[in-house]
């Protein structure tokens, strides 16, 4: 008998996966060995990398995320062709590279974490309850798909074991986007990029003269990096520690505060 994956269940199925699959292990008890039973599949499907996780030790990796991205805005807040442009111009790098930058700051820092399903009987509360105005309805929870996606990246940073100013040029390249909408120095933003990649690659010369394919491999893998979402980065780490409160408004005081 072929295993069914629930990904392509009815619609009425779907339409309430997480009391579905409460009756359905209920009636799978009731049934014998040879019937079909979820947990046994050995390969997951796409239910399983859409299911929502949170952070295994909450105290502990917060507190250092939180330290990664102090850093992360102190970076910023130290080059000086950065503090040469408009607040505007300043204001739509940050939100345009927070998150890739603060994933470089993981990455550097070896930050390393697990996770765990969020707790069921928090969101059979809110089924139940039937709390659709909950302001985090409204939110990007973290779901496995997209922690593989980050965890992922950070191993080929791992990899690649890169040295502190290899980070720092990479950093600038990832902070100077030509590319982020509504720049009022677009031009002078590409001309910082170029000159960050450049020195990049001078670097990668001269510290592993043999690796001739080791800048393109950096540069790929930086390309992953705006692929992970700026909510999923914000949920996961941050929203234990700040609540409710916005993180970019957060991150655009510390940016600016002197």
């Amino acid at each position: 008998m072929d295993k069914e994956c629930y990904c392509s269940a009815s619609s009425d199925r779907l339409s309430n996966p997480i009391l579905f699959n409460i009756l359905s292990q209920m009636d799978n008890s009731k049934t014998s060995q040879n019937s079909f039973n979820y947990t046994s599949i050995p390969n997951r499907c796409n239910c399983e990398q859409r299911r929502t996780v949170c952070l295994k030790r909450p105290s502990d990796i917060c507190k250092e995320a939180s330290a990664v991205l102090v850093k992360t805005i102190h970076f910023m807040k130290k080059l000086p062709a950065f503090n040469q442009m408009s607040p505007s111009d300043q204001f739509a790098l940050l939100k345009s590279c927070w998150a890739p930058l603060f994933i470089l700051g993981l990455a550097q820092e070896h930050v390393d974490f697990e996770v765990m399903d969020t707790p069921a009987d928090s969101m059979l509360k809110k089924i139940l309850l039937n709390r659709q105005e909950s302001p985090d309805m409204d939110k990007e929870q973290p779901t496995m798909a997209g922690v593989s996606k980050l965890k992922s990246c950070l191993k080929k940073f791992w990899s690649l074991d890169l040295s502190p100013k290899e980070y720092a040029y990479l950093k600038g390249t990832t902070i100077f986007n030509p590319d982020v909408p509504d720049l009022k120095a677009a031009l002078f933003v590409e001309g910082l990029q170029q000159e960050a990649q450049h020195a990049l690659s001078e670097v990668v010369r001269l510290l592993h003269p043999g690796g001739r394919d080791r800048f393109a491999r950096i540069l790929l893998a930086a390309s992953v990096l705006q692929s992970i979402t700026p909510g999923l980065i914000s949920e996961l780490f941050f929203r234990p520690v700040i609540g409710q409160a916005d993180l970019l408004e957060l991150l655009v005081e510390m940016l600016f505060c002197k």
